[in-house]
């Protein structure tokens, strides 16, 4: 039978054509080779995580804040991943971690918390996971310890970001023998998974797993942090670096940092008295110098060369919520002589019963400030947790999975000894090549622009506070809140720091949560604790 002219045809007539044909076609053409129809219900190979050994270790690595929604697990759904999920989502891909049990199942801790767009060099957390070490493996599965050590493969499937919380202790009985603290230098020379190597080939870019430390069962990365240190990086146009260092100069010791916070009443916190150890600022250099060179000496200029970049260490023993960013904020109005460097010290001086000397001879007596003024804190994208610091006994962090003395040296051992650290630090390298390139081509292009146009006057630095009211009602202000971002106000409208609207006292603050969201929160969980008991 000749082929009908399907070119003569309507569309609506072609349609009808094809679904006749569809329904005349024989089933054998959607038939599934029986190979594959095998592959297809092959029940995928299950994975026995409680009779594999376990270890605590803490993990050190670093993170691009501004590809990720902040550090900690978010129970509701983000715009970005966040880098906890990130982490242990990899964790479970190399099942080193029972992706089913969550993060509560691994006895999940970090160090600090960091915001959304925050970054860090040296984030901490601790948590137990899969290890070849056989102290840490329950008698009756000790024959399995073999297989545990060869299943790297990724796994399908993965659990939903646990609930942003502070996660408790993996559960140790008393009974448990094998699982006796120990020091983590015992644990230097054993052999061990190449947990950097492991998790660096799974985990994106920008985060990098760099060192791990055999650590204690009751070892906290939270609790037993000596310190933290963080930096701010900015730029010093408009900016007077002296008065900047005069103004963080008082925030050193102890002091009650409520007005230099973000107050937050579902945390209830009644004490705001934190320590800080180093605060000051230098230039730094966006080269890396190697540790063989010599250390570049810094400018006596109190006034920089225009857009060279500086940074800010703070170092302390804890921190409040948005204490870092609160801070920079004032160093910025300080620096562009909008407020006098005593600001910092009235802003500290926050109870009356034990008021602040003047910090300096000659200076007047602070201002008491019970209640924290309206200021926009920094921008969060030139913040890091740079370091945190533990004690030399609790860890001792180290980049491999084994250990081996330079007279047990072979060709193969120094290989997978060294192959790793080598391909991070290239990997590490090259990022901060391309980010040196980028930073080249904003360059031409910013040369490009101001061939055809001109700045903008700036008045900033100030000579004096009060000249803020000489400059004229038409002038626009461009204060800088850090990360190339500004505030603008006019000369006109710009209200002095210690005369703005404060906002209400702790107490009252803490006192209506307690009434409101406080009281339904317990009342949920009363009722929960009723219907389980039912």
């Amino acid at each position: 039978m000749a082929s009908p002219s399907y070119e003569t045809w309507s569309k609506e007539d072609l349609i009808a054509r094809l679904k006749l044909l569809d329904a005349t076609l024989p089933t054998s053409r959607t038939h599934t080779h029986p190979k594959q129809l095998a592959r297809k219900t092959k029940t995928a190979k299950t994975f026995d995580f409680a009779s594999q050994p376990r270890r605590k270790i803490a993990l050190k690595f670093c993170y691009a804040g501004w590809e990720y929604n902040g550090l900690a697990f978010q129970k509701d759904k983000t715009p970005l991943p966040t880098v906890e999920g990130t982490l242990f989502k990899a964790l479970s891909a190399c099942r080193l971690v029972d992706p089913e049990a969550g993060p509560e199942g691994c006895g999940w801790e970090r160090c600090g918390r960091t915001d959304r767009g925050v970054s860090s060099a040296g984030q901490v957390v601790s948590l137990w996971v899969r290890s070849n070490q056989a102290q840490f493996l329950p008698e009756a599965a000790r024959p399995l310890a073999d297989e545990a050590r060869v299943d790297e493969s990724p796994i399908d499937s993965i659990t939903e970001a646990a609930e942003d919380s502070e996660l408790p202790l993996f559960g140790l009985s008393d009974s448990d023998d094998a699982l006796t603290p120990s020091p983590a230098a015992q644990f230097q020379n054993l052999d061990e998974l190449p947990y950097v190597s492991m998790l660096n080939r799974v985990l994106p870019p920008t985060i990098r797993i760099y060192a791990w430390a055999p650590v204690s069962p009751t070892f906290s990365s939270r609790f037993a942090c000596r310190n933290r240190h963080y930096k701010y990086i900015f730029t010093s146009d408009g900016l007077d670096i002296s008065k900047m260092r005069d103004a963080a100069e008082r925030l050193l010791g102890e002091n009650d940092f409520r007005n230099l916070c973000k107050l937050d009443a579902s945390k209830q916190i009644v004490s705001f008295k934190r320590k800080i150890l180093r605060a000051d600022i230098s230039p730094v250099s966006i080269f890396v110098k190697h540790k063989n060179n010599a250390e570049g000496s810094s400018t006596s200029s109190n006034q920089p060369p225009e857009g060279e970049i500086y940074v800010f260490d703070l170092i302390g023993t804890a921190f409040l919520y948005h204490q870092v960013r609160y801070i920079m904020a004032i160093l910025f109005l300080v620096g562009s002589g909008l407020e006098p460097p005593s600001a910092m010290t009235a802003l500290l001086n926050a109870d009356p019963s034990n008021p602040l000397p003047p910090f300096r001879e000659g200076e007047e007596v602070p201002e008491v400030v019970e209640c924290k003024p309206e200021y926009q804190m920094a921008d969060g994208l030139p913040l890091m947790l740079w370091n945190c610091a533990y004690n030399e006994e609790d860890v001792v962090w180290q980049t491999g999975g084994s250990s081996t003395s330079e007279e047990e040296t072979t060709e193969d051992a120094d290989a997978s000894e060294t192959m790793g650290e080598k391909n991070l630090y290239n990997q590490v390298h090259s990022i901060h090549s391309r980010s040196l390139i980028h930073a080249a081509l904003d360059a031409h292009f910013f040369h490009a622009v101001s061939t055809y146009h001109s700045p903008q006057t700036n008045p900033f630095p100030l000579a004096a506070p009060t000249n803020v009211r000489n400059l004229g009602n038409d002038l626009v202000l461009s204060i800088p809140v850090g990360g190339g971002c500004f505030r603008r106000w006019t000369s006109r409208t710009y209200v002095p720091l210690l005369q703005r609207k404060r906002l209400e006292p702790v107490e009252v603050v803490n006192e209506r949560w307690r009434q409101s969201k406080g009281l339904r929160r317990e009342n949920r969980k009363a009722n929960a604790e009723d219907q389980a008991d039912e």
